[in-house]
């Protein structure tokens, strides 16, 4: 049985905070409100939790398009290589916001991500989310909890998610109902930013 946290945005309970990063400093893996659709989440340090998601999610670990949620861009050299200054720019003009940033990979990513040329970047504009990242430390990994048979409230419903992932995840955060649109995704790692895919989020900022 996975825990059910209630936390509310407007002001995010330390208390309730502290017992969803205590589990996922065991290991333990969340779903959790963004600024988009809910996500699936653990620890980007702990190799176990990784391959955990990647095995709900269907894919080799190595193969996995997993997106690290960051409280803010001033650790972002641990996990990128040198921006140049417009790219930089562009980043801070976007978040926090509806957007994921393909970037080149540094080589200081932990070991799972270590053979990744590119990592994606996430700064959401959902105060629980980086509560739960700045209080653990590090970033989280985000991928979409998508529904197969596209029943919308699944996704967007909390207590029909803890449902559905009850037997697969630790831990699910209620954060009120979530959005049903993914983030925007642009790829910066190359000379010229490329839209990758299109979702919520303002193209005209680039």
């Amino acid at each position: 049985m996975a825990e059910f946290v209630k936390i509310y945005p407007e002001n995010p309970n330390p208390k309730a905070i502290k017992q969803v990063v205590d589990v996922l400093k065991r290991g333990g893996l969340i779903i959790y409100p963004t600024d988009t659709v809910y996500g699936l989440g653990c620890d980007i340090t702990n190799h176990k939790a990784l391959e955990r998601v990647a095995q709900i999610k269907g894919v080799k670990l190595d193969k996995a398009n997993f997106s690290f949620v960051c409280y803010d861009l001033s650790n972002l050299s641990d996990y990128v290589k040198q921006i140049d200054t417009s790219t930089f720019k562009i980043l801070k003009r976007a978040l926090p916001g509806p957007y994921t940033f393909i970037l080149p990979g540094a080589k200081t990513l932990p070991p799972a991500f270590k053979k990744k040329k590119t990592v994606g970047i996430r700064v959401p504009d959902n105060s629980i989310a980086l509560e739960i990242v700045r209080v653990l430390g590090n970033p989280i990994i985000s991928t979409s909890i998508h529904d197969d048979d596209e029943i919308l409230e699944y996704t967007t419903d909390p207590e029909l998610i803890l449902e559905k992932w009850d037997k697969l995840v630790d831990l699910v955060v209620d954060g009120g109902y979530g959005d049903n649109e993914p983030s925007t995704i642009i790829d910066l790692s190359e000379d010229e930013p490329l839209i990758i895919r299109e979702g919520k989020g303002s193209l005209e900022i680039f």
